[in-house]
C-alpha cells in the first residue's frame, strides 16, 4: 500500500472501533439499490439451488456463480471516473479476462447463504443486496491492494498479464489504487451501518501495517514464524475476515456466529497464503502468472524457508544477511531441498484450512437446504484451496 493508502486509513482509524486482530498463537504455524431483477433472484432460485447435482454441489462457485457474475458487472460500472484515463486503469483488472477468480466474492456470498435467517421476502431481498454490496466493497479494497503491491514491488505482470503499473506506469496506478478505495468506502457508507465501516477500515488498517511490516523487518524478524504469521494475517487474512463479520452483522446475527464467520475467513486467508507460499517454490511462471521465486528475489522469507531453518539453525545466518547477494539465494534454495519446509508448510495450511471448516461446523443446526449447500460448499472451498496450482 503506498502513502494516498495510508493517508485514507489515517482518516478512517477513528471509525475502526472494533479491536485489532489478536496475536497468533506460536503454534498456528482487506447504498445503491439493485434492480428488481437482482434483488429477487436469491429468493427465487432458492428451490432450484437445494436441488443442485451432486456434482454442482462441489462447486462452491455453482450456487452463487449468478451473483458473482452480477457484481462483476456492478464493479465495472462503479469504477467509472471523470477522466477516462483514471477510467480504464481503475477498471484494469475488472475487465472481461483479467477478473481472476473472484475469490471474495464467492466467499462472502456463501457465507451470507451459510447463516441467512428466516424473513419476509422483502427484507431478504434488501438484506441479499446489501450482503452484494459488501462484496463489492471487498473486492475493490483487494484490487486496490493488488495494484499498490505491484507499484511497490515494481512488478511487471499480475494474473498472467501485464501489471498496471507496467502498463499505465506507477503514478497513474497509484492513484487508480486510491480512487478504488474512495468507490469502496464512499458504498461501505451507503450501507449506513457505522460497525460494517469500522470493520472495513480495521481492514485496510491491516493491510498497510502487513505491508509496513515487510518493509521494515529486521534481520531477527526475518527469522520468526510468529513474526510471519501475523504479517501474513494483517496482509492476507484480515480483509476477507473482517469482510466475512462483515457479512454476519449485515444479517442481523448473534455475536458467537460473527465470531465464527470472521475465524472461517481469518483461517482461510493463512491457508491460501500458505498454499501461496509453497507454489512460489514449487510452480512456474505460466501456471502462476508472475515470477516464481518472486518472495525470495524481494527479501521475502516465507513458511517453507522459516521450516527449514528448524531443521537447519545454520541456514538463519544466510537469511538475516538478507538476498541481495544471489550466491545467498541459492544456499537457501539448497537448504529448502534438503529440509521438509514444503511439507510442513502444507501441513500447516491444512491445520488452518480444517479449523476454518471447523467454523462453518460451529455454526447453528439447519434443515433448510440452501443453507446446508452453502456450508458445504465453504467447506469444500478450503480443500479447493489446499489443492490449487496456481
Amino acid at each position: 500500500m503506498l502513502p494516498g493508502c495510508l493517508l485514507l486509513t489515517g482518516l478512517l482509524r477513528s471509525a475502526s472501533t472494533a479491536s485489532s486482530a489478536p496475536r497468533m498463537p506460536k503454534n498456528m504455524g482487506s447504498w445503491d439499490k439493485f434492480t428488481s431483477s437482482s434483488c429477487y433472484s436469491h429468493s427465487n432460485n432458492a428451490s432450484s439451488k437445494a436441488r443442485l447435482t451432486a456434482k454442482e454441489q462441489l462447486d462452491p462457485l455453482a450456487l452463487i456463480k449468478d451473483e458473482v457474475s452480477e457484481v462483476t458487472d456492478r464493479l465495472r460500472s462503479m469504477v467509472v471516473a471523470e477522466v477516462p484515463e483514471l477510467t480504464s486503469a481503475a477498471g484494469y483488472f475488472f475487465s472481461a479476462g483479467a477478473e481472476g477468480k473472484r475469490t471474495c466474492p464467492t466467499v462472502l456470498l456463501l457465507m451470507a447463504s451459510a447463516i441467512s435467517m428466516k424473513i419476509s421476502d422483502g427484507l431478504e431481498n434488501r438484506s441479499r443486496a446489501r450482503h452484494m454490496r459488501v462484496a463489492e466493497i471487498t473486492e475493490m479494497i483487494h484490487i486496490s491492494s493488488l495494484i499498490h503491491d505491484d507499484v511497490l514491488d515494481d512488478a511487471d505482470t499480475r494474473r498472467g498479464m501485464d501489471s498496471l503499473n507496467f502498463t499505465v506506469g506507477k503514478k497513474l496506478a497509484v492513484l487508480a489504487g486510491d480512487f478504488l478505495l474512495f468507490r469502496a468506502f464512499s458504498a461501505a457508507v451507503s450501507l449506513d451501518n457505522t460497525e460494517v465501516v469500522s470493520l472495513l477500515a480495521t481492514a485496510v488498517n491491516n493491510l498497510v501495517t502487513g505491508e509496513l511490516m515487510q518493509m521494515s523487518i529486521t534481520p531477527a524478524q526475518r527469522c520468526s514464524m510468529d513474526y510471519y504469521l501475523q504479517k501474513t494475517y494483517y496482509k492476507t487474512a484480515a480483509l476477507i475476515s473482517n469482510s466475512c463479520k462483515a457479512i454476519a452483522v449485515i444479517t442481523g446475527q448473534t455475536a458467537e456466529i460473527q465470531a465464527l464467520a470472521y475465524q472461517y475467513g481469518r483461517h482461510l486467508g493463512i491457508a491460501y497464503q500458505l498454499i501461496d507460499d509453497i507454489l512460489d517454490f514449487t510452480g512456474t511462471t505460466a501456471s502462476l502468472g508472475k515470477a516464481s521465486l518472486s518472495d525470495i528475489h524481494q527479501g521475502i522469507v516465507t513458511a517453507p524457508i522459516l521450516f527449514a531453518m528448524e531443521e537447519f539453525p545454520e541456514l538463519c545466518e544466510i537469511v538475516e544477511q538478507g538476498f541481495d547477494d544471489p550466491s545467498n539465494v541459492e544456499i537457501a534454495l539448497k537448504y529448502l531441498s534438503k529440509s521438509q519446509g514444503i511439507e510442513k508448510t502444507r501441513l500447516l495450511a491444512a491445520e488452518h484450512a480444517k479449523l476454518a471448516a471447523d467454523a462453518i461446523d460451529g455454526l447453528p443446526e439447519s434443515e433448510d437446504q440452501v443453507i446446508l449447500n452453502s456450508r458445504q460448499a465453504l467447506k469444500d472451498l478450503t480443500q479447493k484451496f489446499m489443492r490449487r496450482t496456481k
